[in-house]
């Protein structure tokens, strides 16, 4: 085993650390839900439409399937769910833990043109893609120039 010097400094920066993280955490811009508490956790998500959909990609690694589940009610769509922490090794011989475990909650208001009975989830290597189609009628549809029809020629003055 080898000596370490003691350096009283070092447990100084390590608080200052832990004090600034903390503060980021709670003024970061993935707490803006009304619906987090500080220091819960929640999946970061990335939201993009297609022609066809709005697709939610929610990044859930370390999370099974059976332990997220999906609600679509009142125009809101809410992911709910739990990362559990694997007691592997004892507390004691960690020395750094930084990942989040525990419940999440999140929840998004669903724009009107979406067809809320044909949404589904697929779930592959950490990633919970959730498929919302539009409405067939509100689709964007192309619309022809047509030709002015051929008047009578207009009298000179």
């Amino acid at each position: 085993m080898a000596i370490i010097r003691w350096d009283p400094y070092r447990d100084m920066v390590t608080l200052r650390d832990r004090m600034n993280r903390l503060f980021e955490d709670m003024t970061s811009s993935k707490t803006e839900d009304k619906d987090l508490l500080p220091g819960a956790w929640a999946p970061s998500v990335d939201i993009y439409e297609t022609e066809n959909e709005v697709v939610l990609a929610a990044e859930i690694p370390g999370v099974d399937e059976k332990d997220v589940e999906i609600k679509v009610e009142d125009n809101n769509l809410t992911l709910r769910g739990e990362r559990k922490f694997e007691k592997e090794t004892k507390e004691e011989n960690y020395h750094r833990i930084e990942r989040s475990y525990g419940s999440f909650f999140r929840s998004f208001a669903l724009p009107s043109y979406i067809d809320q009975d044909q949404i589904e989830a697929e779930h592959e290597n950490g990633v919970l893609k959730i498929h919302m189609p539009k409405r067939a009628e509100l689709k964007p549809r192309k619309v022809k120039i047509l030709k002015p029809v051929a008047t009578a020629e207009k009298p000179k003055k």
